[in-house]
């Protein structure tokens, strides 16, 4: 079966836990023998694969379940809770990211002659499918590539158009394609996500936000809890306390100054909030995600 052959390939690739990095920049492999924590992230845009196991993801309100043969596909950059589910030494969990380029899809949906997009299904940030065996075949042939890595400059690009062509006509076509369609909601709310991504250490006024893209603000705060799961601030807030974290695994900053760095006002609402999503306060989940083997937290799929 071809996700047989994609599990075979990851296997032979991704020998260690945890995520492996490719020659290609925007395919990432993973593998894991044990479950992990629920583990809070940001998923881009881009498609994720189960080959063997099985994960969870939780994004918002939104509890999506899925193993062997299915795939996600995230329109925008979205907080996210995931854990690996099933995995044991036996059969480890094994998966891949690619991410997607958003002007390509675009320009590719652009020039693919579609019908008019239905009403439904209804726009959402993240979808789950089953994965076609022409798309599982195309991805089998990009893991296959970074055997011969003389050919992946000329061949990779090729098979990157046929994926971007795959998913737009097929069953997580409607939903990308609600994404990109300039001027539809869908659209307007994915903006407004990019606006907050780049300034979500400021005040942010959901008024103006919502008049920025041409909608009401109870309209706005509707479709953009359609669309993630959450209201526009809540998404504002995992966004600092992810850029917190970040900063102070890689900067070995306090919790104070981190705290102002991504525009808190209080250090101690900033450590509440920051425990309430990690599990731990600032100090000590920074600890155990320099020392997993004393906190017991496993390495999670990106």
């Amino acid at each position: 079966m071809p996700i047989d052959t994609l599990a075979h390939e990851i296997g032979r690739i991704a020998r260690n836990d945890g995520p492996c990095l490719t020659e290609l920049p925007d395919l990432t492999l993973f593998r894991s023998s044990l479950k992990t924590e629920p583990t809070p992230c940001i998923y881009a845009l881009g498609l994720t694969v189960v080959a063997q196991g099985g994960k969870q993801v939780t994004a918002g309100e939104q509890v999506i379940d899925y193993g062997p043969g299915q795939s996600l596909l995230t329109a925008v950059d979205l907080p996210v809770i995931g854990q690996v589910t099933r995995a044991d030494l036996a059969r480890p969990f094994l998966g891949l990211v690619l991410t997607l380029d958003a002007r390509a899809l675009v320009q590719a949906a652009a020039e693919m002659d579609r019908p008019p997009l239905p009403r439904d299904p209804a726009p959402r940030a993240i979808s789950r499918c089953e994965t076609e065996a022409p798309l599982l075949d195309a991805l089998i042939r990009l893991v296959r590539l970074l055997g011969e890595p003389q050919l992946i400059a000329h061949v990779a690009p090729l098979i990157r158009q046929e994926i971007m062509l795959r998913l737009l006509c097929g069953p997580h076509g409607p939903y990308l394609r609600h994404l990109l369609a300039a001027g539809s909601p869908s659209h307007q709310i994915a903006r407004a996500m990019a606006w907050l991504k780049q300034n979500f250490t400021g005040d942010v006024r959901i008024d103006d936000l919502a008049a920025s893209v041409h909608m009401s603000p109870s309209t706005f705060r509707q479709h953009f809890r359609g669309l993630t799961g959450m209201s526009p601030l809540q998404y504002q807030k995992q966004l600092r306390l992810q850029e917190a974290r970040q900063l102070m695994l890689s900067h070995d900053l306090d919790a104070g100054s981190t705290a102002a760095r991504v525009g808190y006002e209080s250090a101690s609402q900033f450590s509440r909030d920051y425990s309430r999503l990690f599990g731990a306060p600032p100090q000590r989940d920074i600890r155990r995600m320099r020392h997993p083997g004393e906190g017991g937290v496993e390495p999670a799929m990106p």
